[in-house]
């Protein structure tokens, strides 16, 4: 660089621009963060994935609500919609990542369990190998459950 062109750089005033989380040019980088507060509602700190747990010819189908902030991502919400007795079932908590935990509740009618655990590791392709089990146990059945987000 020429001592012309240092001179130069040196004298020009650099104008920043700032942007919140949305997109949109405010003032000051003041304006940029705090619209983060204000703006950022549940829906942001969760997001929806599938997952489908294979049993030999049982099959289970999943659809949790975690946040993606966290990691592991605590799981929030959701359920299991098909394949297990007295379907639908309520996801009451869990994670997912290196391991993965569901709790779920049953919430239709039959005589079945009330609750059921699964827990398992990550294994690639993306899926994860464990065990599950009901009223309490977590390790009656072995299982592998796809994950499908």
């Amino acid at each position: 660089m020429t001592t012309q062109a240092r001179k130069q750089k040196g004298s020009q005033r650099v104008e920043h621009r700032f942007f919140n989380p949305q997109g949109a040019e405010v003032k000051t980088r003041d304006e940029a963060f705090a619209a983060q507060q204000q703006d950022v509602g549940a829906q942001a700190v969760s997001t929806d994935c599938k997952l489908t747990l294979h049993n030999g010819q049982i099959t289970f189908a999943l659809e949790v609500k975690y946040n993606p902030n966290t990691y592991p991502h605590v799981v929030t919400g959701g359920q299991i919609k098909s394949g297990i007795c007295g379907a639908p079932w309520d996801i009451t908590g869990g994670f997912i990542g290196e391991q993965l935990r569901i709790d779920a509740k049953r919430a239709g009618q039959g005589s079945c369990a009330s609750t059921i655990t699964i827990v398992g590791e990550y294994q690639n392709p993306p899926a994860f190998r464990g065990t599950y089990g009901f009223d309490g146990a977590t390790s009656s059945f072995k299982h592998t459950t796809r994950y499908e987000c």
